[in-house]
């Protein structure tokens, strides 16, 4: 089985990655993954985009949210990889996977490793163009950053949450 954390600059397979990774996980009802691909999503001119790697602290930071991860989610595995260098639109640039009991443990683990991911791992991009278009009155990461834990995440799992604003209804918890 591959190792559960990787950061490569070679290209890699999502099928053959899946199936690596389904193959080792025992005691689980749920696989699930995602994986991102570079894109060019504004005008059509992004020919590279350069991801940095910062050796040690890339890995380090990865393997603790990927424990974080598996903590939180009660998951049976998780898997990140990760690429950096140049990296050309359409070419899969990330993926995450994991394995629980259940269903909604599984997609909730990868949707926090994904958000991290996007928001708060140390990688830095260039040559991509900006993510939220001017003038949209969006900000760029702010629901990622929230969902992985970030600010604005709102208080630690068993606190209650604040009344929302304006005396609407009251969220669960």
């Amino acid at each position: 089985m591959p190792a559960p954390v990787r950061v490569q600059s070679a290209p890699f397979d999502m099928g053959a990655e899946l199936n690596a990774f389904a193959a080792g996980v025992t005691g689980a009802g749920a696989v699930v993954s995602f994986s991102g691909i570079t894109r060019d999503i504004a005008t059509g001119d992004l020919e590279v985009m350069e991801i940095e790697h910062f050796p040690g602290m890339t890995e380090k930071a990865l393997t603790g949210i990927r424990a974080q991860a598996m903590e939180r989610f009660g998951l049976a595995d998780a898997m990140i990889l990760h690429r950096y260098g140049p990296l050309k639109p359409a070419e899969p640039i990330m993926m995450v996977a994991t394995a629980a009991r259940h269903r909604a443990d599984a997609f909730a683990g990868a949707e926090f490793l994904m958000d991290y991911l996007k928001s708060r791992a140390p990688s830095g991009r260039r040559g991509s163009p900006p993510q939220v278009p001017p003038g949209s009155g969006r900000r760029a990461g702010t629901g990622a950053r929230r969902r992985a834990g970030g600010r604005g995440a709102g208080p630690p799992p068993g606190l209650p949450r604040p009344p929302p604003p304006h005396g609407g209804p009251k969220p669960p918890g």
